[in-house]
């Protein structure tokens, strides 16, 4: 009866175990709409807590953009943001927006932005 018992504990571990290292990533989705066109301007949302969301975006080539990161208690390193390609290093709020202007860009520019630590990235 007691092997029984821990026979089912053991299962139910490993099946929770499986289900919360397999279930999908929503940071990876590149379905989210976090691009929009205001006043000319391509604005950009991305979350920093805990990491960046989402983690990727696809944006127009040859418009001024603006990144608006949005932080809501983020105690993490993800305040800690720098993006090297635009010499931008700064720490976030721990909670407001911060709006980072970017030049029109070339067609196919990847801009990475990544915390202090090199842990997250977007």
């Amino acid at each position: 009866m007691k092997t029984t018992i821990i026979s089912i504990f053991i299962v139910v571990i490993l099946i929770g175990g499986t289900i919360f290292l397999t279930r999908g990533n929503s940071n990876l989705s590149n379905d989210i709409n976090n691009v929009n066109i205001v006043d000319g301007k391509q604005v950009i949302e991305i979350n920093a807590k805990g990491g960046y969301s989402p983690r990727i975006t696809t944006a127009k080539a040859g418009i001024p953009t603006v990144i608006k990161m949005k932080t809501n208690g983020s105690f993490d390193c993800s305040s800690a943001l720098v993006i090297p390609s635009l010499d931008y290093r700064n720490n976030l709020p721990l909670s407001g927006e911060t709006l980072i202007d970017v030049p029109a860009q070339k067609a196919g520019t990847k801009l990475q932005g990544l915390c202090a630590m090199g842990m997250y990235n977007f």
